[in-house]
């Protein structure tokens, strides 16, 4: 029976290797921090935890505050221990102000967001993945005015496949590359570049649509999908995943052959894989296979081990894809790294 016992508990402890990890404080850790404006919840955990995705380890919720999880410009964050434990506590800050005569009050911040919004700048041209048969489906230019090769903002185009009359608002876009996975050949989804906006300004088969703002040229054939909503939420919680995952980088925007700091990366995991917004994941730079020219046999060949480079934090999900920023870069990434659940 003890065996068994001991056997059931080894597979237990190997089959969840995240489970059991001590939290390891920044050696320069502050005793005390008052949150400022600008500050972002991934930087204020750098400042106390040597790894920011266990900050849900050591951050102690106070039942007696509204909304706990977030944290305000003017709050105090105090560093403590229970049971041995280190814990981060808050006390809240002064976050109103009365106006006099007036009886009233006015909330002076916002919390605090886990990322810079200017980070993910890149992203705000509003890229999407989509299955090959949602643009094939998808209204389309056919003409312009004006016989006109191109279009831009302020022109209106002719677009047939418009059936939904409720929805005037659209936005344009281009088919880009496909997105495989290179350990499996698997298709995980498309590239639709983000071209602009657009308005119905007549229903019918065609139906007169107005550029109202573009980026890129508007042509035959360019596609019109319902605009998605990109009020995206930055107050997620930067946090390991729960169990571990394996991918890959399959993209980055911009086109850059290696991979720093804050750059967007399009990871071959996503939600079917239980990847959540705010799981970190580490990066290593992929071993190359190289010649091995001392070997006897002229064919040998010999891989190199992986080497960490950094951590990725996800922002944006989709069912076998996902978007992630690089929130460290300890070495060049690149296209076809590989990407682990951060420990």
């Amino acid at each position: 029976m003890i065996k068994r016992i001991a056997i059931s508990l080894i597979f237990v402890l190997l089959s969840n290797p995240l489970l059991a990890k001590e939290v390891e404080l920044n050696p320069d850790h502050p005793q005390r921090y008052t949150v400022k404006k600008g500050d972002t919840l991934w930087d204020i955990s750098g400042m106390f935890l040597k790894y920011p995705w266990h900050w849900p380890d050591i951050w102690y919720v106070n039942p007696q505050i509204e909304n706990p999880h977030l944290i305000y410009p003017g709050d105090e964050l105090s560093l403590s221990y229970r049971d041995g434990k280190p814990v981060i506590e808050v006390n809240r800050g002064k976050r109103s102000v009365k106006l006099s005569p007036e009886v009233r009050e006015t909330i002076l911040d916002k919390p605090i967001l886990t990322i810079p919004l200017s980070a993910i700048g890149p992203f705000l041209s509003k890229p999407r993945v989509v299955g090959d048969e949602v643009l094939n489906d998808a209204p389309y230019v056919v003409a312009s005015a004006d016989e006109r090769l191109i279009s831009g903002a302020g022109d209106y185009v002719y677009v047939r496949g418009i059936t939904d009359s409720d929805s005037n608002t659209y936005s344009l876009f281009k088919g880009g590359k496909a997105y495989k996975d290179p350990d499996t050949g698997e298709v995980l989804g498309y590239e639709a570049i983000y071209l602009g906006d657009a308005e119905t300004m007549t229903q019918g088969d065609p139906a007169k649509v107005s550029l109202t703002y573009t980026n890129r040229e508007i042509q035959i054939g360019d596609r019109l999908l319902k605009v998605e909503d990109d009020d995206f939420d930055l107050n997620f919680i930067p946090r390991a995943p729960d169990k571990p995952l394996d991918g890959r980088i399959i993209s980055v925007f911009d086109g850059v052959s290696q991979i720093g700091q804050y750059q967007i990366v399009v990871l071959s995991l996503g939600k079917r894989d239980g990847l959540q917004t705010g799981n970190v994941l580490s990066v290593y730079q992929a071993g190359e296979t190289l010649k091995d020219s001392v070997s006897v046999d002229r064919k040998d060949t010999v891989t190199l081990p992986d080497e960490h480079a950094g951590e990725a934090m996800v922002f944006k999900l989709y069912d076998k894809v996902s978007y992630a920023i690089v929130m460290k870069a300890t070495r060049a990434m690149h296209v076809y790294d590989k990407v682990k659940s951060a420990q």
